[in-house]
């Protein structure tokens, strides 16, 4: 059996790894190959392309729309020469649906694992699931009911970075270390500024002015940057020289960082799932451009940019064009307080934050809530159940396949069969 995968972000890396190293362990011989990253090349993908490295953000994608259509080119044409059993995509939805596209032109059934959240973004572009995608594994407990209200296949297998997260190894002298500041009656504050460059640029300046209103009001608080890698702890460090800021930075201790601190700040993303597992009362920031904001008032459809938030509400969609302001009177109470914007809302950030770390039955609170979510979302085991999942469907299709072969002498995949299958 013979699995293509494409997927283009840093954390699709992570989860396509822990599905591959899944994969092999139930069927040995399974051979997986495709675009990726090096944490799936470790785990036995033959990769064609390291996709991740061009994770980008929306204008740099379009400078690069060449190029990713060469790499369509270069999937067709494998395709072509090779017999692909299934398709895994995760996340990377631009260049994804033109993967699925030509998987299906040629008969391969196609599985969605790590599916855009389409509930949250447009949805009206639900219609390329229907016609490409054979079935959607989903990280999320209501999309499964969203997609098949919309004639989707669908299935629930729980968030992937829960698996990872199971088996996430500590720096026990690292993790000494901070614990001993905290004896001494020190708070800790960490700053999680996300894994890509733009976000070091955007929303970092607004964490670093919040935290510095903090530590100036507080005093024993200790503020620690986690750093994705060594060129983005280099571009903190720039930004912390020119503020005047001493605050340490760190690469590969993220999370050591997170366990012991009190209170984190960070940057919208799977992070908020991560921070859930430790439960950590966290404020979170994303930051965008002016006319960003105007687009996402008309596509966003939910109320929350944070999975926390959503797991917790009873109704995720928004009831406003105005994005989420957790100061507005009569605002909804999120676990994780967020800040979409496009200006400086670090005076905001900056007093939620001394809340939490001056308020000790706040904090508790906030901690109280997160155990709950986590009791009944932080479940580990995603990647045996899409792997049974994808093993199992595709052996099926490839034994129906070879029955009509038997029967009609043509060895080639009919895509009628394949989609009225899945």
């Amino acid at each position: 059996m013979r699995i293509f995968f494409s997927v283009g972000e840093p954390s699709g890396d992570l989860h396509g790894s822990n599905l591959i190293r899944q994969l092999k362990t139930d069927q040995p011989d399974v051979e997986c190959v495709g675009f990726g990253g090096p944490k799936m090349a470790e785990a036995g993908c033959d990769l064609h392309f390291e996709l991740t490295t061009m994770a980008v953000m929306f204008l740099e994608a379009l400078k690069s729309l060449r190029f990713f259509f060469r790499l369509v080119d270069q999937a067709e044409a494998y395709f072509k020469a090779n017999q692909v059993d299934a398709v895994v995509l995760i996340d990377f939805p631009g260049f994804n649906w033109w993967i699925a596209k030509k998987a299906k032109k040629h008969g391969i059934p196609v599985y969605y694992y790590g599916v855009p959240q389409l509930w949250a973004w447009a949805p009206w572009r639900v219609r390329k699931i229907r016609k490409y995608v054979d079935h959607v594994l989903c990280k999320l407990p209501f999309e499964v009911e969203w997609f098949a209200s919309r004639k989707c296949q669908a299935t629930y297998v729980g968030h992937p970075f829960f698996d990872q997260l199971e088996s996430q190894s500590y720096d026990e002298a690292f993790v000494a270390q901070l614990k001993e500041q905290k004896q001494k009656g020190r708070k800790l504050l960490t700053l999680l500024p996300g894994s890509r460059n733009q976000e070091i640029l955007t929303v970092l300046p607004i964490l670093l002015d919040s935290a510095a209103k903090v530590s100036s009001q507080l005093e024993g608080c200790d503020v620690v940057i986690a750093s994705f890698n060594a060129k983005q702890q280099a571009m903190a460090n720039q930004m912390l020289v020119e503020k005047g800021l001493t605050y340490e930075t760190f690469v590969g201790k993220t999370p050591e960082l997170m366990s012991q601190a009190d209170v984190c700040l960070a940057c919208s993303g799977s992070v908020s799932l991560e921070l859930l597992h430790h439960r950590k009362p966290t404020v979170i920031v994303f930051k965008v451009k002016r006319w960003l904001m105007l687009i996402q008032a008309i596509l966003l459809r939910v109320k929350f940019i944070t999975l926390v938030n959503l797991f917790a509400t009873d109704n995720i969609r928004k009831d406003s064009w105005r994005p989420y302001d957790p100061d507005a009177p009569g605002a909804e109470d999120a676990v994780m307080p967020e800040y979409l914007t496009c200006g400086d809302p670090s005076p905001q950030v900056s007093s939620r934050i001394m809340q939490l770390l001056t308020d000790e039955g706040l904090r508790q609170k906030k901690i109280a809530q997160l155990d709950r979510l986590a009791q009944e979302y932080a479940i580990p085991g995603a990647s045996s159940r899409a792997a049974n999942y994808i093993l199992a469907r595709t052996r099926e299709i490839m034994s129906a396949n070879d029955r009509g072969s038997e029967t009609s002498g043509d060895h080639s995949c009919d895509p009628t069969k394949t989609r009225s299958a899945a």
